[in-house]
């Protein structure tokens, strides 16, 4: 998983309350179990129309959201059924943290498993943070897990709060197989041990 210190990129506007799982990339998607490629689908309902042209009045059609490495969404984002491949597609996609003032909490877990950075703001910050997005191509944010602020293009700066264990996560790059590898030295010696005191097992 890639370490996630310091971003800087363009933050696209989505003021929708309640974005679901399925809108995020509707269940068409689903029959792959391979992280890549699901960008394409990244809310396709509203991204594509009936005859699969773009739909030029959805945000990240705009040119100057095209590349869009964060979203300031409306409440609730992530809702709905449990879908890994919503974080999936997000970051196939090239989003790397998603600001809104509430997110579902299987949906929030998951970003936290696949390097994506889910940062809750209150409704006032918000606001602040979804007219920095409404700037086109002058809306760029960036978001410093380290120090836990995010910058304006103004030069403004709010504050976030995150978990200390899922912040070290972030920071280092660690999913639960990289959690797991940095015990490797102590399983060696537990698993060396066992196989000499329970050799017939």
């Amino acid at each position: 998983m890639d370490k996630f210190t310091k971003l800087t990129g363009v933050a696209a506007p989505l003021p929708i309350v309640n974005v679901d799982t399925d809108m995020i990339i509707p269940k068409d998607y689903l029959k792959t179990i391979k992280r890549t490629g699901l960008g394409t689908g990244l809310f396709s309902d509203m991204r594509y129309k009936e005859d699969g042209s773009e739909n030029p009045d959805f945000v990240l059609n705009k040119p100057a959201y095209r590349k869009a490495q964060i979203i300031v969404a409306g409440d609730n984002f992530g809702c709905g059924s449990s879908r890994e491949h919503a974080p999936w597609a997000l970051l196939d996609f090239g989003v790397r943290c998603v600001i809104s003032t509430s997110f579902a909490d299987i949906f929030y877990n998951n970003c936290f498993k696949n390097g994506i950075l889910p940062v809750t703001v209150s409704p006032e910050d918000l606001e602040k943070l979804m007219d920095d997005a409404s700037r086109g191509s002058n809306a760029t944010l960036t978001v410093d897990l380290e120090s836990q602020e995010i910058s304006g293009p103004d030069g403004g700066t709010i504050k976030f709060s995150i978990d200390a264990f899922r912040r070290h996560c972030l920071l280092n790059g660690l999913d639960d197989i990289g959690l797991t590898l940095e015990k490797s030295t102590a399983i060696d010696r537990f698993e060396k041990a066992q196989a000499e005191s329970r050799p017939w097992a």
